[in-house]
């Protein structure tokens, strides 16, 4: 794996994004903040760099949801790098101190340009050695697509295994399983299991919800039964307070085998959550959890440069997709990107294990004192 050296050149998508998410920060309906924002997402979701859109007259090639008053600030962002109308803007405005708050939360997120770039760089195809996306979600919870469609999208793509991870009870805004209905859906897995007869498999999991004591909101019955735990923080996420003990707690919780999105952060709204990281990796890394590169482009949870110390501090990682739907299976591209910019080893991806010494791996979590 190279190391954090291997990087793509200066991100300008996500320049170019940002300037556009900072105009729908200041704009007065809730029209003209939908259009910049759904512009933004049109950018960081670009597969090139904005510079190669060009036309040899100077216009933009035509990128759907990018409307003529954002392409006006990424034509500014293209030529001098940051858009005067936005500056001038902020400046009536008086809104410095709200949009340096906004950028704050921005930092550290690839647009999947970029990502692409990384991987393309890299020396060797991440993507040849990956095995099984290990966060998805179905119709059981918040997602779009079946069990079916979930998995034949990941065998699709060359992988050999996955694991569905639909919410636990706790999270009832995201459609949280029962404990009747988290038995239901292990059913589905078994039958989708055995008309795969051995050419794909899928584990049944659950991503559980971290609770504010530092527990999971699953039954110690269900870690036991269940092939795969992810543990992930959905509520506390906008205190300051250090929440270092509640999130070992979790990691110390016997059948958890994930820290899920560790920092719960989200793109532009949240910073996550403030803990003693050192600590927390220190702790599973001891106890063989694997820690996440969640590739949702909004969460980048952990990014390359956080993910570093959990590289020195010896951690396991898990890159995953955290899709709701087939369509969204490449965001692992962007969990590949942070690993290769933060010089994770090959050897110490849980995805990129063959399926004998990955089950391994998941039986220890449920033996573990």
């Amino acid at each position: 794996m190279p190391s954090r050296r291997t990087h793509a050149s200066t991100d300008l998508n996500a320049t170019a994004a940002a300037a556009l998410r900072d105009m729908a920060a200041l704009q007065d309906t809730g029209h003209g903040q939908r259009g910049y924002a759904k512009a933004a997402t049109a950018v960081l979701g670009l597969e090139v760099p904005l510079d190669r859109l060009r036309r040899r007259d100077g216009t933009l090639t035509r990128i759907p949801l990018v409307g003529p008053s954002s392409t006006r600030i990424l034509l500014e962002v293209l030529d001098q790098g940051s858009s005067p109308t936005l500056e001038r803007l902020i400046d009536e405005r008086g809104q410095h101190a709200v949009i340096d708050g906004l950028r704050a939360l921005r930092q550290g997120f690839l647009s999947r340009a970029a990502a692409l770039e990384v991987l393309d760089l890299a020396g060797m195809d991440l993507r040849a050695h990956y095995r099984g996306d290990l966060q998805l979600h179905s119709t059981w919870s918040d997602g779009q697509d079946t069990v079916q469609a979930m998995a034949d999208g990941c065998r699709a793509r060359g992988y050999s295994f996955c694991a569905m991870t639909d919410h636990s009870g706790g999270l009832s805004i995201a459609g949280g399983l029962s404990p009747e209905r988290l038995r239901a859906q292990a059913d589905e897995i078994a039958q989708v299991n055995r008309d795969f007869a051995g050419a794909f498999h899928v584990f049944a999991g659950v991503e559980a919800n971290i609770t504010p004591e530092g527990g999971v909101d699953v039954t110690a019955d269900q870690l036991q039964t269940l092939d795969l735990v992810v543990a992930a923080p959905h509520s506390g996420l906008r205190t300051t307070k250090a929440q270092t003990a509640r999130i070992i707690a979790a990691v110390d919780t016997a059948g958890v085998r994930i820290l899920g999105h560790p920092r719960g952060r989200k793109y532009g709204v949240r910073g996550g959550v403030a803990a003693d990281w050192p600590r927390i990796f220190a702790a599973a890394a001891e106890r063989g959890v694997a820690i996440e590169l969640d590739g949702d482009p909004s969460r980048q949870d952990l990014d390359c440069t956080l993910a570093v110390q959990a590289r020195r501090a010896g951690c396991l990682f898990a890159l995953d997709s955290d899709a709701h739907a087939v369509s969204q299976l490449w965001y692992t591209d962007l969990a590949m990107a942070h690993a290769l910019l933060a010089g994770i080893p090959l050897d110490r991806i849980v995805n990129c294990w063959p399926l004998d010494r990955f089950r391994i791996w998941l039986e220890a979590a449920r033996s573990r004192p």
